[in-house]
């Protein structure tokens, strides 16, 4: 699935403050998650949102989460246990939704962008769910845009114990 890039550039300026999107034939919507929502809808890509009851409510938590949590975190501490806990969730996870690509993982996604920038290849590594999941998202399709690829892990050579 090809992700329309209006839409894409749209929601990666939305992150960069309280978004407000004033639409042709109605109230303005508010917030990041309110806004990201509609363009999916307008977008006609209503599977992002979710395709069963249980899976979209899975993807409301994370969009909850990326505002409550990843947007509203401060200090090193609390990256930490947002990594530590996003790293333990991903153990047997493509997606964050299950199965599928939702609005979860692109919200979550550039959330986690700039943390994932700054962190060392060696902390990458104690995360290694959440690097596999952002390094997988981050090559999705139409995903990263304008965005700086983040190496998430080194190359590793393997030698024979003989």
């Amino acid at each position: 699935m090809k992700l329309d890039e209006n839409c894409l550039e749209v929601w990666f300026a939305l992150l960069q403050q309280v978004p407000v999107l004033q639409t042709n034939n109605g109230p303005s919507l508010i917030g990041l998650t309110t806004i990201a929502a509609h363009l999916v809808k307008e977008a006609q890509q209503k599977q992002l949102l979710g395709s069963t009851a249980e899976e979209k409510a899975i993807v409301q938590q994370w969009l909850e989460y990326r505002v409550t949590q990843i947007d509203g975190h401060h200090g090193k501490d609390e990256t930490r246990i947002i990594l530590k806990d996003l790293n333990q969730y991903l153990e047997d996870k493509v997606y964050l939704a299950g199965d599928n690509f939702t609005l979860a993982d692109i919200l979550v996604y550039y959330g986690l962008h700039p943390i994932m920038t700054e962190l060392s290849v060696q902390e990458k590594e104690k995360y290694v769910n959440v690097s596999r999941w952002f390094n997988h998202i981050q090559h999705y399709p139409g995903i990263r845009q304008h965005l700086p690829s983040v190496v998430v892990l080194k190359n590793r050579l393997y030698t024979s114990g003989h």
